[in-house]
């Protein structure tokens, strides 16, 4: 899928790659124990020669690990897919450098056996989690009746999510992962470096938390409650610790087979230990915790991964997004209202920079993918693994693209107050000659995502006005220009003619000549080019419009 791309990909200097780079050194680093062979294997990798790398140096043949990680308290949002997809784009950026030489793996971890510590407010049946709160979350009951527990119900949605868009990645339970011993070689690690992994974290507490703080959370055997209690008794040699359960008593349980999980900066470091994984990105909050988490995976035996650490999502208030409070879109929501390539796009713009995620960004993020998508056909080989489009496919992006961008889509649905697609292909099909939703899927599409919108967010604000006497005459002359020219006249023409008026009459800046016609003909204050509107709405149904607005 990726073989023959490392020359090209060698170029590039896209973030996804940037980062794909950073993960070959470190498995070079970490396999590869003397530096002469470092420096063989790197040369024949940057020569595009990854499969001899990996025949002389049978270390790299390992699968290397891309985690991306879920705590599954509160329904998924579009920050738990953005890591998905932008770990994704490291991956496939890592593959085209080795071309595909080694193997891959993403693994999508469900921090589920975690307790439930609070309730989320966007439940309405909120007294099954009430009285389960500090259980784990795959044994919470599910409030909506689904699944098995409130964990699992989160996790399918997730996974159902991350099924619909494609992604190639192994779904792993933190849950199955204690109970099937998959942890205890490194739990028993971690018993026997108490004090180390407590060295790192303990400065980093507070003093009444310092005094009772142990990274070992003992399920309660009377309760069934994650417990955040000290650790009275460690005995390495049996596996076991000893803590005071609810009830006052004291009991002794093994750190093995899911009878305690550990704390979650340790968790992450045990984890990123027993499972070897090799990438692992998180948000700008997170980076003190990255650095506790990495001393403590060191002091297991481990080797930190690779990663960075991306802004946060806000909301239109500029509030942090919380799976708890279910502020900012959900991944429905997106998908209402803009085509999921465009979703993707939108996460792989800088993410460094803070972003809002809320209604407004969508037809601004879907025209710039089409946009890009466009460009990708016209570029150069090199320059296309820079281009968004490239990372959002896998490097596979689809050939067509749309012919009429979202936003004109959205003005032609608010000026023909289209309540269907058929009413919209009215349109497109006359203007594309030979167009229909079979031949232009993408565009089919956005015309379901442009009535939703429409209906949701731009009709119930359209705010029409009467033009005042400048715009008036403006306007009046627009209207004769437009009944003087030929019919059939395409969307160039049509604009130059609007372009001409505007000057005539003195508008300065001209957009606010296409403002005003925007606010008088069609209730908003901006819009697409006019005359490619005009084209596709049709010349003559535009002078009505004109003449109703004037009237």
């Amino acid at each position: 899928m990726f073989e023959g791309l490392s020359p090209l990909a060698r170029e590039a200097r896209s973030w996804p790659f940037e980062q794909a780079r950073a993960t070959i050194a470190r498995l070079l680093r970490v396999r590869l124990s003397d530096q002469a062979e470092r420096d063989a294997a790197k040369a024949l990798i940057d020569a595009g020669k990854t499969d001899e790398a990996v025949k002389a140096y049978p270390a790299l043949a390992k699968a290397v690990i891309f985690e991306t990680g879920y705590g599954p308290s509160g329904l998924p949002h579009l920050g738990t897919f953005g890591e998905v997809a932008r770990t994704t784009m490291v991956r496939s950026a890592f593959r085209a450098l080795t071309d595909d030489a080694i193997p891959t793996r993403l693994i999508a971890f469900s921090d589920d056996m975690d307790g439930l510590r609070k309730v989320p407010d966007n439940i309405d049946n909120k007294q099954p989690l009430i009285e389960d709160l500090g259980k784990p979350l795959t044994v919470v009951r599910d409030p909506f009746g689904t699944h098995s527990s409130f964990g699992a119900h989160n996790n399918a949605r997730l996974r159902a999510f991350l099924d619909g868009f494609g992604f190639e990645y192994e779904f792993v339970s933190s849950t199955d992962c204690y109970k099937a011993g998959m942890f205890d070689e490194v739990l028993l690690t971690a018993l026997a470096r108490f004090d180390a992994i407590q060295k790192v974290m303990l400065p980093t507490l507070g003093e009444e938390r310092r005094a009772t703080y142990s990274p070992f959370l003992p399920i309660s055997p009377s309760t069934g409650k994650v417990l955040q209690v000290p650790t009275l008794e460690r005995n390495v040699e049996k596996g076991t610790i000893v803590f005071e359960d609810e009830d006052g008593s004291k009991v002794e349980v093994p750190v093995t087979g899911g009878h305690v999980k550990m704390q979650w900066k340790p968790d992450w470091a045990m984890r990123w230990t027993a499972l070897g994984v090799d990438y692992e990105m998180s948000g700008k909050d997170l980076i003190d915790s990255v650095k506790a988490s990495g001393a403590i995976c060191k002091a297991l035996g481990g080797t930190p991964p690779e990663g960075f650490n991306y802004e946060l999502f806000l909301d239109e208030n500029n509030q942090k997004i919380s799976k708890s409070k279910g502020n900012g879109l959900s991944m429905e929501d997106w998908l209402r209202y803009g085509a999921p390539e465009s979703l993707s796009y939108y996460m792989f713009q800088s993410p460094k920079s803070a972003k809002k995620l809320y209604f407004d960004v969508i037809p601004k993020a879907t025209d710039e993918y089409l946009q890009q998508l466009d460009a990708y056909q016209k570029q150069e080989p090199a320059k296309q693994l820079d281009n968004p489009v490239w990372h959002i496919h896998a490097g596979h992006p689809p050939k067509q693209g749309s012919p009429v961008s979202f936003s004109l889509m959205l003005n032609l649905v608010s000026a023909a107050d289209a309540s269907s697609k058929d009413i919209l292909w009215g349109f497109l099909s006359r203007y594309i000659p030979g167009a229909s939703p079979e031949s232009q899927p993408l565009l089919d599409r956005l015309a379901d995502y442009a009535i939703n919108y429409y209906e949701d967010f731009v009709k119930p604000s359209k705010a029409f006005r009467a033009p005042d006497e400048k715009e008036r005459a403006a306007i009046a002359d627009l209207l004769a220009r437009f009944k003087a020219l030929p019919e059939g006249a395409d969307a160039e023409t049509i604009q130059n003619e609007v372009f001409a008026v505007g000057k005539d009459h003195g508008f300065d800046p001209l957009r606010a000549w296409f403002q005003a016609l925007y606010e008088v003909l069609l209730g908003q204050s901006q819009g697409p080019r006019f005359g490619s509107f005009a084209a596709i709405f049709g010349l003559d149904r535009t002078i009505a419009l004109i003449e109703e607005k004037l009237g």
